[in-house]
């Protein structure tokens, strides 16, 4: 019972919500527009917090898990993640 609850502790859970918006929605001011939404953002600086790597393997890492979780969406790169953090 000890080794199984060690081996769930290092688990991994994550969950992604249907209405959540990956990409900015356009709010028609002039310049150019955020291409990704503060919950993504959120997502990825949250994601850098729990495993404390820096923005670049953060990116990496969640590049990952969306690869695994099935979604074709873009990740936020390191600049991106710097500037709204």
């Amino acid at each position: 019972m000890a080794r199984a609850a060690l081996r769930k502790r290092g688990a991994l859970m994550v969950r992604r919500d249907k209405k959540m918006a990956w990409h900015a929605p356009h709010k028609g001011r002039p310049g150019r527009p955020p291409v990704f939404s503060d919950a993504a953002i959120r997502f990825c600086l949250s994601i850098g917090v729990l495993v404390k790597p820096q923005l670049r393997q953060t990116a990496g890492m969640v590049a990952s898990l969306l690869r695994l979780a099935g979604p074709d969406w873009p990740v936020p790169d390191c600049p991106t993640l710097f500037r709204r953090q």
